[in-house]
C-alpha cells in the first residue's frame, strides 16, 4: 500500500493549507494571548488564550458528524477538545481528558478532530471516522486511545493496522475513509473549528469560551471546576 493511500491528491491541497495555517496560527496565539476573554493563567503561570464562542456555533457542535461523545447526555458540563494525531500536547491533553471524564460524572466530553499539522494527520482522522461509521462510537473510541498510546509520527496506514486490530475489515475501512461521507464529515469538523478560531491544537469549547492550546492539567480541571460553578471558564 502506498504511504498515500486515501486519495493523496486532495491531502497535499490540506497539508498546504494547514502548514500555512500552523505557522500563521501560531503567530496568532502569541498575540492573542494579551487579548483572553476570560483571565485564566495555565500550570506554567503565563496567559492562555481564551474566546468567546457564539452561541450558534456551540449548538453546531452538538449536532457535528463524526464526533465522539463520552458521558452522560444529560450531563450539566460539556467539554469538547478539537485535536490532531501528530500534536505531541494532543497526547499528553488526551490523558488527562480520560481523567477528567472518569472523576466527573456530571461532564460530558466531545472529540472533534482537527488535523492542521500535516497529510498524516488527516489520513488518521479519516480511518477513524471511517471506523466509527462501520463499528460505531465505542470501537471508534477505542481507536482514538490506541492512537494517541502509538509513539512515533500517525498516518493512515498506522491508523488501519490498528483499526484492524478491532475487528475490522482493512480493506473495507480503507474504502470507507476515502469516501464521500467521510470526506465531508472531516470537512465539516475542520470548518467549525476554522470558525471557532481554534488555530491551536488542542483547543477547547467549554461553558461559552474556545481554550486555544492545553493549559496543563491543573489549569483544564479548574476550568471545569469554575464552570460547574459558576457557568464560565473563569469564576
Amino acid at each position: 500500500m502506498e504511504t498515500g493511500m486515501i486519495d493523496r491528491r486532495r491531502l497535499l491541497g490540506l497539508a498546504a493549507a494547514s502548514a500555512f495555517g500552523a505557522a500563521a496560527g501560531g503567530r496568532a496565539l502569541a498575540e492573542s494571548a494579551a487579548n483572553q476573554w476570560f483571565a485564566v493563567t495555565g500550570d506554567d503561570g503565563q496567559p492562555v488564550p481564551n474566546l468567546r464562542v457564539p452561541v450558534e456555533l456551540a449548538e453546531e457542535i452538538e449536532d457535528l458528524p463524526g464526533a465522539i461523545w463520552g458521558g452522560p447526555a444529560s450531563a450539566a458540563i460539556k467539554l469538547v477538545e478539537f485535536y490532531d494525531y501528530n500534536c505531541p500536547w494532543c497526547r499528553s491533553a488526551y490523558e488527562q481528558v480520560n481523567v477528567l471524564l472518569r472523576d466527573n460524572r456530571d461532564l460530558r466530553i466531545g472529540l472533534v478532530n482537527n488535523p492542521i499539522l500535516s497529510p498524516m494527520s488527516a489520513q488518521a482522522a479519516k480511518v477513524e471516522l471511517a471506523l466509527l461509521k462501520l463499528k460505531g462510537a465505542t470501537t471508534a473510541h477505542k481507536l482514538t486511545d490506541a492512537l494517541f498510546a502509538t509513539p512515533g509520527r500517525i498516518d493512515g496506514p498506522r491508523a488501519l493496522d490498528l483499526a484492524a486490530r478491532f475487528g475490522a475489515d482493512r480493506a473495507e475501512v480503507e474504502r470507507v475513509a476515502d469516501g464521500p461521507d467521510v470526506k465531508a464529515m472531516l470537512g465539516r469538523q475542520m470548518r467549525l473549528a476554522a470558525s471557532l478560531g481554534l488555530i491551536a491544537t488542542p483547543s477547547y469549547v467549554i461553558g461559552g469560551a474556545a481554550v486555544l492550546g492545553y493549559p496543563g492539567p491543573r489549569t483544564l480541571a479548574r476550568i471545569v471546576a469554575d464552570t460547574r460553578r459558576c457557568g464560565t471558564i473563569s469564576c
